[in-house]
Parts: structure tokens; C-alpha cells; sequence
């Protein structure tokens, strides 16, 4: 058996690549035939793209890489950015703004992973849909 994927790759400029990657992220999962029988998950996909994107914006300081990857069993969300620095799980008090990012996305991912790289960093997250025996690519 062939091993067949798709995918999508967009840059996102510091100043409103957040709201941007999100609109552009929902438009590609349309294409992807499982997105319409589980809005939950795309909406968690949204979110940890709104989440990793933030993250490069705001810590790295740097336009954010978006790719997106449907493998037939995971759709793969990475991120990346120009600093290496990993981001670290923060413990944040009540009321503060950040620090919860990578926390969140844990919580919604099915697997997170994080690279240094030589210019860079990569953070990508895997996300199962529940019935990837019929998830065709649309």
C-alpha cells in the first residue's frame, strides 16, 4: 500500500498572523472528509494553532511557519520559528495572562512534540480523528 499524504504550508507575519493562521487553518481542514463529523476536534486544532503561533509571535519574536499534514491517521499541526529555545510548561497564578499555552495544548493533542533545530525550533502537535479507518482525504 502507497503511503499518500497532503498538505499545507503558510507563513504568518508577527502583526496578525494569529487571527489569520485561524481562518486560514479552518479553510484547509474543510478539504478533509472526517473535519465535518467532528467540529470538536477541529476546533481544538484551531486553537492549538492560535496557541503556537501566539507562542512564536510573542516569545521567539519571530513570523511563524505553518504547516499542516493529513497522513490518513494523524493530522500533524507544526509550528515553526527562529529561536531554539523550547518552550517550557509554566505554572501560572490566577489572573495572569500567559503561561498556559503549552498546557493547553497538551491537553487537546493526542502527541506534542518539540526540535530544536539549527535555525529554529519546531513544535508540532498530532491530533486522531476517531474513525480514521473511513477520514479519507475528501
Amino acid at each position: 500500500m502507497a503511503i499518500k499524504a497532503m498538505g499545507w504550508a503558510h507563513s504568518f507575519p508577527v502583526s496578525g498572523g494569529v487571527q489569520a493562521g485561524r481562518r486560514w487553518t479552518r479553510r484547509q481542514l474543510e478539504s478533509l472528509a472526517w473535519t465535518a463529523a467532528e467540529p470538536e476536534m477541529v476546533d481544538a486544532v484551531v486553537l492549538t494553532v492560535s496557541e503556537l503561533l501566539t507562542n512564536a509571535h510573542v516569545h521567539a519574536h519571530s513570523d511563524a511557519y505553518l504547516i499542516l499534514t493529513w497522513d490518513g491517521e494523524c493530522l500533524h499541526v507544526s509550528v515553526h520559528d527562529e529561536d531554539p529555545t523550547l518552550p517550557r510548561r509554566r505554572n501560572p497564578r490566577p489572573g495572569e495572562t500567559s503561561g498556559r499555552g503549552v498546557g493547553i495544548v497538551r491537553m487537546l493533542a493526542d502527541e506534542l512534540e518539540m526540535k530544536c533545530q539549527r535555525h529554529g525550533k519546531t513544535v508540532s502537535a498530532c491530533f486522531r480523528p476517531a474513525d480514521t479507518g473511513r477520514a479519507g482525504d475528501g
